[in-house]
């Protein structure tokens, strides 16, 4: 039997969110069995909290907004929330409460290796109950205009991930790999978010990138990133799979399956969490 997941010890993470410029307070807890992942907003009355689980079987499912993935409505939003649940899913944190002082999760430098970090530094025990996992015995997929992303059945979780740029800046790559805690520490967790140059004053007109930096932020220019190297030379790649890892990670447990994305992103990614959704007995 594989069992159930939390952290032994809080710990406690503190940054600046990636789109919104503002200081976040993050504390990891641990959860009892069954319990789920579940947000907590501390500077709302009544401390709201949203159970990942819950909002992705609930009519609508999570708001999605340009470049992140928002759960939640109204004020009661939690924004950017793929690095984290991305870790989470890793990790293979089954149970865990996150409680948070404002709308957006601190973005670190902009990839889910600070919270793979903090998250071990708390320990890992497993807990006396079985893991619930999605295991993909038939084909789903979503289309878009020109994205698609499918799961099929497989014995273990694989991602396989198309990118395509016009950018001669981002250009074409591909990443295929299982993923399993080792190869998602080393190979995905420490890729980080990334934007084209000519797209960063758009970003910000709209409201967006504001706690964004040439540190947290690849911004892609004609000759690499400015201001910054790569820490792998297909890290857009490579993110874009973490991106994907944390956005189905919503459904509150782990995929048994194979998973083929071609230019998929947060949008694409959400409809394809809905169709998984109805599979969840």
């Amino acid at each position: 039997m594989i069992k159930q997941r939390t952290i032994k010890k809080a710990v406690v993470i503190k940054g600046t969110g990636l789109q919104t410029g503002r200081s976040v307070i993050l504390n990891l807890t641990p959860s009892g069995a069954n319990s789920g992942i579940n947000f907590i907003r501390t500077d709302l009355v009544n401390k709201p909290l949203l159970n990942i689980q819950s909002l992705s079987q609930a009519a609508g499912g999570p708001l999605n907004l340009e470049r992140r993935t928002v759960l939640g409505s109204g004020p009661i939003q939690i924004q950017t929330t793929e690095h984290l649940l991305s870790a989470l899913s890793g990790l293979g944190i089954d149970n865990i409460a996150a409680e948070l002082d404002g709308e957006e999760l601190p973005g670190l430098d902009g990839s889910a290796i600070g919270f793979v970090e903090a998250i071990k530094k708390a320990g890992i025990s497993e807990q006396d109950a079985p893991k619930r996992m999605l295991k993909i015995d038939t084909p789903v997929w979503v289309e878009g205009v020109d994205n698609f992303i499918a799961a099929f059945p497989a014995d273990v979780f694989r991602v396989s991930y198309t990118m395509s740029y016009k950018s001669p800046a981002l250009g074409t790559h591909f990443f295929d790999s299982e993923i399993d805690e080792k190869t998602f520490e080393k190979a995905i967790a420490p890729a980080r978010t990334f934007c084209l140059k000519e797209e960063a004053l758009i970003l910000l007109t709209l409201g967006l990138g504001k706690g964004a930096s040439y540190e947290n932020t690849l911004v892609m220019g004609h000759n690499g990133p400015v201001k910054n190297r790569l820490r792998f030379s297909d890290e857009p790649v490579r993110h874009k799979v973490l991106d994907l890892i944390g956005d189905l990670y919503i459904l509150g447990m782990p995929i048994i399956g194979h998973v083929v994305a071609i230019k998929s992103g947060h949008k694409l990614n959400m409809e394809l969490v809905k169709r998984l959704k109805l599979l969840i007995k």
